[in-house]
């Protein structure tokens, strides 16, 4: 309660101009940061990564609002804690020690159907905490499960056992197409993504054609176009002819 009332105290003593300033760059500082970080620290791969965002967050809000802590102050917070973060992921990719006393170790909490339940109180999880684990992938029952692991940023991975598994087209030794590429965005708010043609070697003289086989003349009338796995266009239009 007391760090709120400093901090509107200390808002209330800089104009307008001087939270602007503070805000954009803040806004740069922190941007710069991240991706310096990585995407592993963006995606919150493991709790200390996810206190990591917290921390850029808490503490770019007091740069912009707390006078009492100085622009320099704050951005030089960031760039320590961004250094930090920066040496421990770099000793995490040199050591596998490291990595462990880091991030942490996948933990097995199911093995062939059968709940581990020393494994479960070691990482503070109660059997209604492991069902709505396994539910969120679609598993019901333990007894579907031949492994369940807890991963170090807290997800459930589920290897269902396997006369459960449903068949694959290798299974039923059926035909398989060979896939060379993505789907790919052609068109975005009726302009054309040049970059992705010039990748997939697609002409516009092609896509107009496309186009004018599915009725549409102009591209202000597409909103979204991609092209699919086997080659068809995918055309959403502005209006859209669902209620």
């Amino acid at each position: 309660t007391n760090l709120r009332i400093s901090v509107r105290q200390g808002a209330l003593h800089m104009t307008y101009g001087e939270i602007l300033f503070r805000t954009a760059t803040s806004f740069v500082v922190l941007l710069v940061l991240t991706r310096l970080l990585g995407k592993k620290q963006v995606g919150h791969l493991t709790f200390f990564n996810y206190v990591t965002g917290i921390t850029f967050g808490s503490t770019t809000a007091e740069i912009i609002v707390n006078k009492h802590i100085t622009l320099l102050q704050g951005i030089s917070s960031l760039v320590l804690w961004s250094l930090l973060a920066f040496i421990l992921a770099s000793m995490g990719l040199r050591s596998v020690k490291a990595r462990e006393i880091l991030d942490g170790q996948p933990t097995i909490l199911i093995k062939q159907g059968e709940i581990l339940e020393k494994a479960l109180a070691k990482q503070h999880l109660n059997i209604d905490d492991l069902s709505m684990l396994l539910r969120n992938k679609d598993v019901f029952s333990p007894e579907e499960v031949e492994f369940a692991i807890l991963e170090p940023d807290g997800q459930l991975s589920v290897l269902i056992k396997e006369e459960l598994l449903p068949a694959t087209k290798k299974d039923i030794k059926a035909p398989i197409t060979l896939i060379h590429r993505i789907p790919t965005e052609l068109i975005i708010d009726g302009k054309i993504v040049e970059k992705n043609l010039e990748k997939i070697d697609v002409s516009v003289v092609w896509l107009n054609q496309q186009l004018k086989k599915a009725n549409i003349h102009s591209l202000d009338q597409v909103f979204y176009a991609e092209l699919q796995l086997d080659g068809t266009l995918y055309v959403d239009k502005y209006e859209d002819s669902v209620p």
